[in-house]
């Protein structure tokens, strides 16, 4: 049996593993049975590579507009995508012979590397791909190590 933690007591150490454990079993193939998710949301599912000293987080969102349908945010270490197909008023008319294109929430959340400064993460939607760039932090200079005299008494 799986439970979760009340939201509302959260204990920080434990929550960051929490929401990655979260992502994890909703992308489990198991999760749907017959199509149902019983989470409401869908996973974003994404890219993640190194440009330089950059790590580039790219997923594919046709359909939405970014200005309304996309919340990224980033605290404790985690950045959190949020993103909304909005279903289209005229569909009920239209006499779809199929109709798999799916509409509602998608969320991810990811770690962010130790020594990132959040609020120098940037993002951009074109051609319905959204890429979120994270500048890594530089990384810190090795100390030559100091040499202690031994005195003799």
């Amino acid at each position: 049996m799986i439970s979760r933690r009340d939201k509302g007591t959260d204990v920080a150490p434990f929550s960051r593993m929490d929401r990655l454990f979260d992502e994890w079993f909703r992308s489990l193939p198991m999760r749907r049975p017959f199509g149902l998710d019983w989470t409401g949301e869908e996973l974003i599912r994404v890219d993640e590579y190194r440009d330089g000293d950059t790590q580039v987080i790219k997923a594919d969102l046709p359909g939405i507009d970014p200005a309304k349908d996309v919340e990224i945010t980033a605290a404790e270490g985690m950045l959190r995508i949020k993103a909304e197909r909005r279903i289209e008023k005229d569909r009920e008319d239209k006499g779809y012979t199929r109709h798999e294109i799916r509409y509602g929430s998608m969320t991810r959340t990811l770690p962010l590397p130790e020594g990132v400064s959040e609020g120098d993460i940037t993002a951009s939607y074109r051609n319905g791909t959204l890429e979120i760039r994270v500048p890594m932090p530089p990384k810190p200079e090795a100390k030559k190590p100091t040499t202690i005299p031994v005195s003799s008494s």
